[in-house]
């Protein structure tokens, strides 16, 4: 049950822009607990990159004083990586196409992750 409305959630992040590729809920160690992933992405490794991106994150807001960590943001020259806490025992990934409208996906995560918590 609760499974199905986190990808739910998933679902509707996905198609609320073109621009987003794939979604992941991930808890803070490191599991898949919800995904619309393509194939060609690996569920284990998607998870495991999020949660120490994440982590590693946390500790650098720490450690130079920029407050409580509220998102991670990846720039290739494929696209973007976006990472932001889903409560407290879960992150929200989102990749992003490399032209995406970052704003309004930013706009979209927020309002993802605030569902998410609320499930959780």
């Amino acid at each position: 049950m609760r499974s199905d409305m986190l990808t739910s959630i998933l679902n509707d992040l996905n198609g609320t822009s073109a621009d987003i590729e794939a979604t992941g809920i991930i808890s803070t160690d490191g599991l898949m607990m919800a995904s619309a992933l393509p194939a060609n992405l690996d569920e284990d490794r998607v998870g495991a990159m999020s949660a120490a991106m994440l982590s590693l994150g946390d500790r650098t807001a720490q450690e130079l004083a920029r407050g409580t960590l509220e998102q991670v943001l990846i720039k290739g020259d494929r696209g973007y990586v976006l990472m932001t806490h889903a409560g407290d025992e879960a992150v929200l990934t989102v990749l992003a196409k490399p032209n995406a409208k970052l704003g309004l996906i930013f706009l979209d995560v927020k309002r993802a992750a605030s569902s998410i918590s609320e499930v959780l």
